[in-house]
């Protein structure tokens, strides 16, 4: 629950500079996106490796966008090194994978929910991650 309009919330959770604040938690080396949040773009989320400094990330695209209420991203494939893999074995235990947003406002106050594929191996990492992350975006969205 964050209290915010959802608009509010919205632009905080999608826009550059603070993107990069929130989703701090999954990549403290940095984290950042390349593309647009329109219906069918691509979109690059990167960030460099922590233990090797070399970029990384995924390819996706977004198949769903409603302003200020739903956004809907599809994990496509994985980036090593700067280069995008939709077809080697690692690659291939990110997709299909969707990261959804739902935002729901009531009284000013905006309840955020996300539902995230991913695999077993990765589900205690995020299970940490995305508790830091969404107390970030929280504390930024009251804090403007």
């Amino acid at each position: 629950m964050i209290k915010a309009p959802a608009e509010k919330v919205w632009k905080i959770m999608l826009g550059d500079k603070t993107f990069r604040e929130w989703t701090n938690a999954f990549n403290p080396a940095g984290s950042y996106y390349k593309g647009d949040w329109s219906k069918g773009s691509k979109m690059l989320f990167l960030g460099p490796d922590p233990e090797t400094g070399l970029e990384g990330g995924m390819v996706s695209r977004v198949v769903e966008n409603r302003p200020n209420e739903f956004i809907s991203v599809e994990h496509l494939g994985i980036i090593i090194d700067g280069s995008e893999d939709t077809e080697s074995e690692e690659a291939k235990k990110w997709t299909p994978a969707f990261e959804s947003y739902s935002l729901k406002e009531k009284d000013g106050t905006t309840e955020v929910f996300i539902e995230v594929d991913v695999a077993d191996e990765y589900v205690k990492m995020f299970d940490e991650a995305w508790p830091k992350a969404l107390k970030k975006l929280k504390e930024i969205a009251e804090r403007q």
